[in-house]
């Protein structure tokens, strides 16, 4: 039988500003509202960036905290926190987000140009956060924007082994300016070149490469990513109604490819994670 399909859902990012996209969900009760909806759709895991009081993309300690403990109270969803923040944070505060305990956090294996914008991750930077999440039994989800980062991610894990959990989970984010095309000829030789050390991988198409990457990924047995971080349209001049829209097409994609939704539960184990006992009704 095929494997079960691990839908991340990614609801909000640093980029889309609030004005332009009203159904963004920035405030922690909306953020609630959507993963409760998209773990219902279908989502096992959820990626998460935090806004301020003013929809802004903050690190702020206390608003991770308060968001990693409200997720995992309303929901059972995988909680990972970006470390990537917004392309603006310093580097130390990056570091600090695992104060927050999350399940699993972002890793994002090398600089990238992003936009306009560059992307800050050095190599330092790279092997500190990855000790840091070994330390504290974070599982990481090492997100490659181009061919290089591949090659990165083999050099790291031959220096500090394997994430606590034993479990090397990627991502392959596709589609961004200044990183790896959108296409499954992109895909096809992101996942040639894959460590052996993998266990198990996902991929994220960035606006209009959402579908061809879904499809691709599906076509080659890896997971997905979705959501409102990396797409704000259905289709052209069609808007996005919520996150859990796109989980549910995911679930109709997986569907074709005789795909069921993985339960929370089960990413637990496919990325290594601690169980944690059921939530209270």
């Amino acid at each position: 039988m095929p494997e079960p399909l691990l839908i991340t859902v990614a609801p909000t990012g640093a980029e889309t500003a609030k004005a332009d996209c009203p159904q963004l969900p920035t405030t922690l009760e909306e953020l609630v509202t959507t993963a409760t909806e998209c773990q219902d759709a279908g989502a096992a895991m959820i990626h998460v960036h935090v806004r301020d009081g003013e929809h802004q993309p903050t690190l702020d300690g206390g608003r991770l905290r308060e968001t990693v403990a409200a997720l995992r109270e309303s929901t059972d969803l995988v909680v990972q926190l970006s470390t990537g923040g917004s392309v603006h944070d310093p580097l130390s505060d990056r570091l600090k987000v695992l104060d927050a305990e999350p399940d699993s956090c972002s890793l994002t294996m090398g600089t990238t140009n992003f936009g306009d914008d560059v992307f800050l991750n050095p190599w330092p930077f790279v092997c500190e956060l990855y000790q840091l999440a070994q330390e504290r039994a974070v599982a990481p989800e090492f997100e490659l924007f181009d061919l290089g980062q591949v090659h990165a991610l083999t050099r790291l894990l031959d220096r500090y082994g394997l994430p606590a959990g034993g479990k090397v989970h990627v991502d392959l984010v596709m589609g961004v300016p200044g990183g790896m095309n959108g296409t499954a000829d992109a895909l096809v030789a992101a996942v040639r070149d894959l460590p052996e050390a993998v266990t198990s991988w996902s991929a994220t198409g960035i606006g209009r490469s959402t579908l061809p990457v879904m499809l691709a990924s599906l076509s080659k047995g890896g997971h997905l990513r979705v959501g409102m971080e990396d797409v704000i349209t259905m289709s052209r001049g069609v808007p996005v109604e919520s996150n859990a829209q796109l989980v549910r097409r995911a679930v109709e994609a997986g569907a074709l490819a005789q795909r069921t939704p993985m339960s929370p539960a089960a990413a637990r184990e496919l990325l290594g994670v601690p169980a944690r006992a059921a939530r209270t009704a």
